[in-house]
C-alpha cells in the first residue's frame, strides 16, 4: 500500500518529552530527536546543550497526511508546551529549549499561524504567546541515545519528566 510522506518539525523544550505524544500514533511513520535552527553543521548534544550553536532541540515527524493531518499534529503539539516562556521550557533553560514550529511548506505556515492566533485569542494565557513559526532549516539527527528516550531509558525519563513540572503545567493550563 502506498503511503504519502510529509514532514513536520517542532521544538518544545527537551526533545525527550516531545517524542512520546506523537510516537506510535496511527499515520505517524517516524519521530526523530534532533537539532535545527542553528549555524553549526552536524552539532553534537553537548554543543547544542551549551546553548552556543543557535540550535533548538526538535522532533522531526514523518507522517501520512491522509491518516494523520498536519492540523492534528498541531493540536497535539500546543498542549505539550508553555507557549509563553521565551527562555526555555520548564526546568530546561536556554535558547536551545525555546519553542518553535518549523514549517516545510507555505500551507504548514498558514496552519501554524492560524492555531497560534486561536490560542492568542482564547484568553487561556495572560502572557503573550512567544512560540515562533519559522521556515524549516537543516535537521540534524541526535545521537542514538536520545532516540525514543522514553522507551530506552524509562526510569530516567520518568524522573526527569516528573522533576520538570511539564505534566503539572499541562494539567493546569491545557486540560481545563
Amino acid at each position: 500500500m502506498f503511503q504519502k510522506r510529509e514532514k513536520a518539525m517542532f521544538a518544545g523544550g527537551c526533545f525527550w518529552c516531545m517524542v512520546q505524544p506523537f510516537d506510535e500514533q496511527p499515520g505517524i511513520l517516524e519521530v526523530l530527536s534532533g537539532y535545527s535552527g542553528g549555524e553549526t553543521d552536524n552539532p553534537t548534544y553537548q554543543q547544542v546543550k551549551s546553548g552556543e550553536t543557535g540550535h533548538y532541540e526538535v522532533v522531526q515527524i514523518t507522517y501520512d497526511p491522509d491518516l494523520f493531518s498536519y492540523d492534528k499534529l498541531l493540536s497535539l503539539y500546543w498542549p505539550q508546551i508553555d507557549p509563553t516562556d521565551p527562555h526555555g521550557q520548564f526546568q530546561d533553560r536556554g535558547s536551545q529549549y525555546r519553542t518553535a514550529i518549523f514549517y516545510y511548506t507555505s500551507q504548514q505556515r498558514v496552519q501554524a499561524e492560524a492555531t497560534k492566533t486561536e490560542i492568542e485569542k482564547s484568553g487561556r494565557f495572560k502572557k503573550p504567546i512567544v512560540t515562533e513559526i519559522l521556515p524549516a532549516k537543516t535537521f540534524y539527527l541526535a545521537e542514538e541515545k536520545h532516540q525514543k528516550y522514553y522507551k530506552t531509558h524509562k526510569e530516567e525519563y520518568k524522573l526527569d519528566r516528573k522533576k520538570s513540572g511539564r505534566d503539572e503545567f499541562i494539567k493546569e493550563n491545557w486540560n481545563k
